[in-house]
């Protein structure tokens, strides 16, 4: 609940900011909100805003952006939180968005292009969570019912894959975030047996 609290805040924050025409590269200016501009990750400018890597998770670019992170957090956070607890889900929360980002700028270094949002982050939830409890029945859009993993492969890969994704979806932190869930999701799993054990 703290992280929704925190990303709504954010948003309601970047609604009010003072907007106005900010560099963008060497030649051009484009409006932005204050707060976006300077939180939002840009790779091209990462030497001199290392934080936006952590920032950017807390950045949203509209209501619906927001609403379907926020809902995807709410109940893949929840389950993950029930089965590691609060520290050990903060910890892929956190990872799975700064590897996310750091993927992002990877692939692109000088790259003029801003990625925000929590969705790094809440893939790393999911392929945390998908490790741990495969087989666990959810209802997409509150209707239809399937198990995690088929959930995952479908609906979510879709997200993942270059020239599949939707344009203007940030398939690499996506991806960075899904991988970084599905390794640390993994030693969970040991763990988890050897504590049943």
């Amino acid at each position: 609940y703290v992280l929704i609290i925190i990303n709504v805040v954010f948003y309601l924050a970047t609604l009010v900011a003072p907007k106005g025409y900010y560099p963008w590269g060497p030649y051009y200016t484009l409006p932005w909100d204050k707060i976006t501009y300077y939180l939002g990750l840009i790779p091209y400018y990462l030497t001199s805003r290392p934080w936006t890597v952590i920032t950017a998770m807390f950045i949203h670019a509209n209501f619906t952006h927001i609403l379907f992170n926020m809902i995807a957090l709410f109940f893949f956070g929840r389950a993950l939180q029930w089965f590691v607890g609060d520290n050990r889900f903060l910890f892929v929360y956190f990872l799975g968005g700064i590897i996310g980002n750091l993927l992002f700028v990877g692939l692109d270094l000088n790259a003029l292009t801003m990625v925000i949002g929590a969705s790094g982050a809440i893939f790393a939830v999911a392929g945390a969570l998908v490790v741990i409890r495969p087989r666990m029945r959810i209802l997409f859009w509150g209707i239809v019912p399937m198990p995690m993993w088929l959930f995952t492969v479908i609906f979510l890969g879709i997200l993942m894959i270059p020239g599949i994704a939707p344009a203007g979806i940030a398939w690499q932190a996506h991806l960075g975030g899904m991988l970084t869930g599905l390794a640390v999701g993994w030693f969970y799993r040991r763990r988890l047996r050897l504590s049943i054990i």
